[in-house]
């Protein structure tokens, strides 16, 4: 099993192309947002740290939980606060994939463990990882996205974009490049091209 890690910024349209990866090929894919809303969520280890360290701010719902939007809006705004979040919630997540990688490898039932996450490379997953991916979008197309799917304001995609790493250091670290500036289909080839190397790779290794 080969444990890939898939990042881009914000907007890239990531979903997209893991959800072609999920119909086309063997594989298990993990999202960390999803992850990290589970162990956020009340009576996990995580929430209790949260509610210590947030409890003044107004990003609990009534019942306890935490709301999303209002929670992004304040780490977005302060990258202080922003630390103190990833610091409670990523070493957990770290942790749980870690976990959750070595038992799809037991199992044996995929060819491939996919993680899709925005602070892949600041995290460190490039040692985890067998190896990372990029999906690279201009940021002007990001930023139309993320007008249109999401309604943010541009101060609010300036901020997000401020605090992702650069252009340089997504190549830097990242073994594959996909550019998903144009046709969708165009994207899909070049997914293709990236699994039929992989599938050779995998051949001569055995």
């Amino acid at each position: 099993m080969k444990f890939i890690g898939i990042t881009g910024g914000v907007g890239a349209g990531k979903s997209e192309i893991l959800h072609y990866i999920q119909e086309r090929y063997p594989a298990k894919i993990l999202l960390a947002d999803e992850l990290a809303h589970e162990l956020m969520m009340p009576g996990t280890e995580c929430y209790a740290q949260i509610r210590q360290t947030f409890g003044k701010e107004d990003i609990f719902l009534p019942q306890g939980e935490i709301e999303a939007g209002k929670l992004s809006s304040v780490i977005f705004s302060d990258s202080g606060k922003r630390m103190q979040l990833n610091e409670i919630v990523h070493p957990a997540v770290k942790k749980e994939i870690i976990k959750m990688a070595d038992q799809e490898r037991k199992k044996g039932e995929v060819s491939y463990f996919i993680l899709e996450a925005a602070l892949l490379i600041e995290e460190g997953y490039d040692k985890i990882c067998d190896e990372l991916w990029y999906i690279y979008t201009s940021k002007a197309i990001r930023r139309k996205r993320l007008k249109e799917s999401r309604g943010y304001s541009d101060a609010k995609i300036d901020a997000i974009f401020c605090s992702q790493i650069s252009e340089e250091e997504y190549r830097r670290y990242c073994k594959v490049i996909i550019d998903n500036n144009g046709p969708l289909q165009k994207t899909f080839d070049q997914i293709n091209e990236a699994f039929a190397k992989e599938h050779t790779k995998q051949k001569q290794d055995v």
